[in-house]
């Protein structure tokens, strides 16, 4: 298991590549966009990146994968980035917050995501939103949810060139969020198949499934539940970073969080539902077996009972004579045949009695 926090009595502010990062490829790509124009190049290293753009171009920072902890110090030393900030931007797994520092803002959330093998991923992603750039930091250099958000730049669609990196950061914290609800659509309609199966037989792959659905349900709510007081912060920031304009966009992000919890709400539901179903099905099942067992068991008593009385073996004679107190039957040429007459009328009858009471 990777360390996803500093050492112990380490001290503030000290930049400690995480173990679940340490040989992960590191990449650094700035985009320079304004309505007109839009530059994009790889660099390796800071000391590479250009000085600021002109006025009016606004510069957006990527860089993926913590490996080396080089270039986040070099960003922080030109950007004048808060310390505490960057070891929190090392530290993952931190609970999604916004940090307010000198002319910037320190944003931290969490990108869940499936990735090609369907599995359910976590990434840590940290912002810092200066006056016209934008820097973000994510754990790893592939995997992320913003291919739309690169596609709309490149393209010029929508208002996205034309503002500043407050709406940048606004439409990577909605492609965050808004791709948590295919995460969702996919669990629910696991939870739709898994009740099927369950209603027609329950078996213990069904539990365990309901295991692995709910502690999905646990991880995103975890992480997206304090999203939704990131959005809010960022709606009530009176620092002049936020622009008014995009804080109506805001808004909407904040609505979706609301859905989302909802969701998570109701299929936690759900799924504690069918383990509770799931429970009295097997439960269920086991009573009907045991009501066999037992009707079973009970026909098998009196038969039992007569063939231990008619197998006591005491000796019909003694001395050549015969003894008057030996059950009569053992010396008729029809006993055997009569005895196992009687147990099966026996049993038939107990049958029929079992029957028509409903307990077979």
């Amino acid at each position: 298991m990777f360390k996803r926090h500093s050492i112990p009595g380490t001290s503030p502010a000290t930049l400690i590549a995480p173990s679940a990062a340490a040989k992960s490829i590191q990449e650094l790509r700035v985009a320079d966009y304004s309505p007109g124009v839009l530059e994009e190049k790889q660099y390796a290293s800071v000391a590479e990146i250009p000085a600021d753009p002109p006025a009016g171009t606004i510069r957006w920072i990527e860089l993926n994968g913590l490996g080396d902890t080089t270039a986040l110090q070099a960003l922080g030393q030109r950007y004048n980035l808060h310390p505490l900030a960057l070891e929190d931007a090392l530290n993952l797994g931190h609970r999604p917050k916004v940090e307010a520092y000198d002319d910037q803002l320190f944003i931290v959330v969490q990108m869940i995501y499936r990735d090609a093998d369907d599995r359910l991923c976590g990434e840590q992603v940290s912002m810092f939103l200066l006056r016209d750039t934008l820097i973000t930091i994510q754990e790893e250099p592939h995997d992320d949810v913003f291919g739309p958000v690169r596609e709309r730049l490149r393209s010029g669609r929508g208002r996205i060139r034309k503002s500043g990196p407050d709406y940048l950061a606004y439409t990577l914290l909605d492609s965050i969020i808004d791709h948590v609800f295919p995460v969702l659509e996919a669990i629910g309609d696991n939870v739709e198949e898994l009740e099927d199966e369950m209603t027609e037989k329950p078996t213990p792959e069904c539990l365990r499934k309901l295991h692995e659905m709910k502690r999905s349900l646990m991880v995103l709510r975890r992480f997206t539940w304090p999203e939704r007081d990131v959005i809010n912060a960022l709606l009530h920031d009176d620092g002049g970073l936020i622009d008014k304009s995009t804080k109506v966009f805001l808004r909407d992000c904040y609505d979706h969080t609301i859905q989302i919890m909802d969701l998570i709400e109701s299929y936690r539901d759900i799924v504690s539902g069918l383990m509770e179903i799931y429970l009295s099905l097997v439960g269920i099942r086991t009573n009907e077996v045991m009501r066999v067992l037992t009707v079973i068991s009970a026909i098998f008593i009196p038969l039992t009972f007569v063939a231990g009385v008619y197998g006591m073996n005491f000796s019909p004679e003694a001395n050549g004579e015969r003894l008057p107190w030996n059950m009569p039957e053992l010396y008729s040429p029809y006993g055997y045949l009569g005895c196992l007459v009687l147990m099966a009328t026996i049993a038939t009858g107990q049958i029929i009695y079992f029957k028509r009471k409903g307990w077979w």
